[in-house]
């Protein structure tokens, strides 16, 4: 159910607008305030648009196109420009917003950053992309860990961009911190198409939580990306799916409630509570303990593959950029 795309909202729902902008070309600091303006008149148009879309949300490199250029003059600050009229976009049409920008960073490569706006222009959330999609993606790996925070309507945001979404832990870890909306903003290519659907999938129903995702759409002369919005329900099933129609609006509604609903009362796959439970039925409140190696591992910095000496690809050489730095 999805409110015939969010044209019926219900007093609990929220209604979500996935815009499948068209991928820019961005090769000047001229360039960039052309791109930003383009994304503030997207939510102008959402604003007019038929279902009452509560938070629009755009692509990962909705202003910078796919050029993963990191020079300077390009680059954003939270605090600069850019953002400034991304604000007053979300006040002006009374709307939240799910923003990428691509922050520049003194200390080292720019970062992948994502930003939540509210209808009042507050930053609601900063995150910066934990997972670049390496060996192609020049960024500086995220710093900030995995925020949430309240969206509209009683609703919990998290945000995963783009290759964050093909790794179950960033998922959970969002609806551990209580996300029940988890959003998805990419600008994916269509060899990725599979893999998009059915980690959109899985993560919603792994969770209990709704997934909305979308990615950039159209050509850059170079470049093609896919659009191919879609919201996925709390039990694995797409209940809105987008085009490959660049500039289109994608809207569908979702129910926050239902999902809490769910957390609560569900007894029979709700994995998110089993897995710090672990077979409850033979053990009063279940076995608490971490099984698995891997995450030993990873707290204890020895992460380590059985096949890891015989991987090929540990840095970005191949594809066109320089030797990384070294590890402070």
């Amino acid at each position: 159910m999805n409110g015939l795309g969010g044209l019926n909202k219900s007093p609990n729902g929220v209604v979500i607008g996935l815009a499948q902008l068209a991928l820019p070309v961005t090769k000047t600091k001229e360039d960039l305030t052309k791109q930003t303006v383009k994304v503030c008149e997207m939510m102008g148009k959402a604003k007019r648009f038929a279902a009452p879309i509560d938070l629009v949300v755009f692509p990962e490199y909705m202003l910078h196109g796919l050029s993963m250029d990191t020079r300077k003059e390009i680059m954003c600050d939270v605090d600069g420009p850019e953002v400034e009229r991304l604000r007053q976009a979300c006040v002006e049409n009374d709307l939240w917003g799910c923003f990428s920008i691509m922050e520049y960073n003194p200390d080292g490569n720019p970062y992948n950053t994502g930003l939540i706006i509210d209808n009042k222009g507050e930053m609601r959330l900063n995150y910066r992309k934990l997972h670049p999609w390496i060996p192609v993606e020049p960024w500086e790996p995220g710093d900030k860990g995995l925020p949430v925070c309240e969206g509209p309507n009683g609703s919990t945001l998290g945000l995963a961009i783009c290759h964050d979404g093909m790794f179950p832990e960033v998922s959970r870890e969002l609806a551990y911190k209580g996300a029940d909306i988890i959003l998805r903003t990419a600008g994916y290519t269509p060899p990725i198409r599979h893999s998009w659907r059915i980690t959109n999938q899985t993560n919603a129903f792994c969770n209990l939580a709704y997934t909305a995702s979308v990615a950039m759409c159209g050509s850059d002369g170079t470049n093609d990306s896919m659009g191919e919005a879609m919201i996925v329900n709390f039990e694995g099933v797409p209940t809105v799916e987008g085009s490959d129609r660049a500039d289109e609006i994608i809207t569908g509604e979702v129910r926050p409630d239902l999902v809490r609903e769910a957390r609560i009362n569900w007894a029979v796959e709700n994995n998110i509570y089993q897995l710090g439970h672990r077979g409850y039925v033979a053990v009063k409140g279940g076995v608490t303990d971490a099984p698995y190696t891997y995450m030993k591992d990873l707290q204890d910095g020895t992460y380590h593959l059985p096949w890891e000496d015989e991987i090929v690809h540990k840095d970005g050489q191949a594809y066109g950029f320089p030797q990384p730095r070294e590890k402070e």
